[in-house]
């Protein structure tokens, strides 16, 4: 089964391009095996259409909380909410989620999913630092236009699926909270060293065991996803994880728990299951 994970930007560009990591998943291994940058949303778009089956991990917020959708009155459901956002504009929809927060107590300006609780997410709503709200923007309205299976908020019979993922959720199992990213344009032998227990945790039984599978990969590309201090192609790499989890949880809804609410939607990660 070809799996993919996909880092996503809000502006990509040749500096800072989506980067689609295509693995191959069979017999209990994700194995790395090719790489596609996207850099700009045609691109992006040509590549949905890419011919099944396939699952991709996405790391944007596929939904918004259903309580601002409420509040702003927009419809319920993903579908129509999502539509209206793309009808909306980007100003326009960005000015929504500010007025929002400016009429929401001190302390309480954000709202969340239950998946961004649980997984330890900035909000859905966020449109700085890292503007996961102009993700959503960018790549939900997408998604809605194509005909691709959306995991939890459009589910259909298209052997293309698409997945949120959110890879810090697997970084967090073998790191903590260390960060394995350059800060701007600096890198450090610290990050390095972090960017090397990740792979390692990644081709090690504990991915296993959290998991149910390992990740294999060449030399090649041990290195590049130790070398690149952004962390592009490893993040996209965790996606696929991601991915790769929720296919083999396929005939169990997808790893989506039942008190997840479709329309908001869902970070596929067993560490976002409770017993």
């Amino acid at each position: 089964m070809r799996v993919f994970g996909l880092d996503f930007t809000s502006a990509p560009g040749r500096r800072k391009p989506l980067v689609a990591l295509h693995c191959e998943f069979t017999e209990g291994v994700l194995r790395v095996e090719d790489t596609v940058t996207l850099t700009d949303f045609g691109q992006f778009e040509a590549w949905l259409e890419t011919p099944g089956p396939w699952v991709c991990g996405m790391d944007f917020p596929f939904g918004q909380p259903a309580s601002l959708v409420s509040a702003l009155g927009w419809p319920a459901d993903w579908p129509g909410y999502v539509d209206t956002v793309a009808r909306l504009g980007k100003e326009e929809f960005e000015g929504a989620i500010r007025a929002d927060m400016a009429s929401r107590p001190y302390g309480s300006k954000w709202r969340y999913r239950l998946a961004d609780l649980r997984s330890g997410s900035s909000s859905a709503m966020m449109l700085f630092r890292v503007p996961v709200g102009k993700m959503f923007f960018q790549g939900a309205p997408r998604l809605l236009r194509s005909d691709v299976n959306v995991q939890p908020c459009r589910p259909n019979a298209d052997p293309r699926v698409a997945v949120e993922a959110y890879p810090a959720v697997v970084a967090r199992r073998f790191l903590g909270r260390a960060s394995y990213k350059r800060d701007g344009v600096q890198d450090t032998p610290e990050r390095r060293g972090a960017r090397r227990r990740l792979v390692s945790g990644l081709e090690s039984e504990a991915l296993r065991d959290a998991y149910g599978f390992t990740v294999a990969m060449d030399d090649l590309w041990r290195r590049r996803f130790i070398e690149e201090p952004g962390a592009d192609a490893l993040d996209s790499l965790l996606c696929a994880v991601q991915g790769g989890w929720a296919y083999a949880k396929r005939d169990e809804n997808w790893g989506v728990p039942p008190e997840c609410d479709r329309e908001e939607g869902w970070i596929l990660d067993p560490a976002l299951l409770t017993d």
